[in-house]
């Protein structure tokens, strides 16, 4: 994200980089549920290609906001031009079982070709930019991290968090109490855009439910998932199917108040294809997300049990130095240990996420057969 002041971008408006450009528009989107084999294609690319989505994020669309963007926003003083037309239509017009389906809206899916089930999709983050200038944090009862605690009283609480730019970078604004609102002391934060959901559609002919992730990859809200950061999925169904959603402006690992700063995102992204073979050669059988930055590789563990979500990510840490480096598993836990950061991606899912951060440049010194 290049720092500046945030445009609105309504659909159609502003750059658009990608080869393809696919917008949230009631067609192009499912509101609460995943994409499985069954669904058709809402776009379909080579792969290698690139394509612009226009994610729309749930909060501000929801039935205890009103499930009416135009009238929640300006409530808390967004101008009515400021508020995007797809949201207003989304929440008007899109079905959605309030007691059995998720909260997220999801854009796809796009068929890649090539894709078949047993490869891998890599998923490239090339740009995410702002398409509104606020968002929203919220906790609603029976989530979170302290359910049955927060919120204090009997209704939900969202939170307006507005955006400002600061020194040529943006960030997130708060008040420190509710009487301090429009105050000049406040508390800002700095902006660091990813899309909480990527994801491939399940084998099968039932929709998954929008919050548990899973080995599809879905609501995994890991938070390194930034520009210049690669997602790897494996495919499950002919063409992968691919989807997009949860857009966020910011969240801290953990997200333990159920949301983190909620907003939605224009996000250019490139999807190829890693043939079995050579996803093998390069990190090993792959079961789940696979995350890598600039910096880190990032497998993944994902368990309703949040002890149980560290061993698997820990398992997913062993098996990918074992297959990437031929490092002996008594010296990869070793390593593990010493060296390697296992941080919460998320405890507010269902299903939590920990993932690890391992040092490529560690192993700079040692030769790969093959990467993807």
């Amino acid at each position: 994200m290049t720092p500046a002041t945030v445009l609105t971008l309504q659909t159609g408006v502003g750059p658009i980089p990608g080869d393809h450009y696919l917008p949230s528009t009631p067609a192009n989107v499912r509101w609460g549920r995943l994409p499985c084999a069954v669904d058709e294609p809402v776009l379909r690319i080579a792969a290698g290609e690139s394509v612009t989505f226009d994610t729309v994020s749930h909060e501000g669309i929801l039935p205890d906001q009103g499930q009416d963007p135009l009238a929640y926003f300006t409530s808390h003083g967004v101008a009515a031009e400021h508020v995007l037309s797809d949201a207003i239509e989304i929440a008007a017009t899109v079905a959605r079982d309030t007691t059995a389906d998720g909260p997220h809206v999801v854009t796809g899916p796009v068929f890649v070709t090539g894709a078949e089930p047993g490869d891998l999709l890599k998923i490239t983050v090339e740009t995410l930019v702002p398409r509104v200038p606020y968002g929203v944090i919220s906790n609603r009862h029976g989530k979170g991290a302290l359910p049955g605690t927060l919120p204090r009283g009997p209704e939900n609480v969202s939170v307006f968090t507005p955006v400002e730019e600061r020194g040529g970078e943006l960030f997130g604004v708060l008040p420190l109490t509710d009487e301090s609102v429009g105050a000049e002391r406040v508390v800002a934060f700095p902006l660091a855009p990813f899309l909480g959901t990527m994801g491939v559609a399940v084998a099968g002919d039932e929709r998954p439910h929008s919050v548990p992730p899973g080995a599809h990859g879905g609501n995994i809200d890991i938070n390194l998932l930034v520009e210049g950061t690669v997602l790897y999925l494996p495919v499950q169904v002919p063409g992968a199917l691919a989807y997009v959603g949860d857009p966020h402006f910011a969240q801290g690992d953990g997200e333990v108040a159920l949301t983190a700063l909620e907003a939605s995102l224009r996000a250019t992204l490139r999807f190829e294809v890693v043939p079995r073979a050579a996803a093998l050669a390069a990190f090993g059988e792959v079961t789940g997300p696979l995350v890598r930055t600039p910096e880190y590789l990032v497998p993944t563990g994902l368990d309703p049990d949040l002890n149980e979500a560290m061993r698997k990510a820990v398992r997913a840490a062993l098996d990918v130095l074992q297959a990437r480096y031929g490092m002996a598993e008594h010296l990869a836990y070793a390593y593990l240990s010493a060296a390697t950061d296992f941080d919460i991606s998320q405890v507010v899912d269902i299903v939590c996420g920990v993932h690890a951060r391992i040092r490529e440049s560690d192993f700079a010194d040692v030769p790969v057969e093959g990467d993807a």
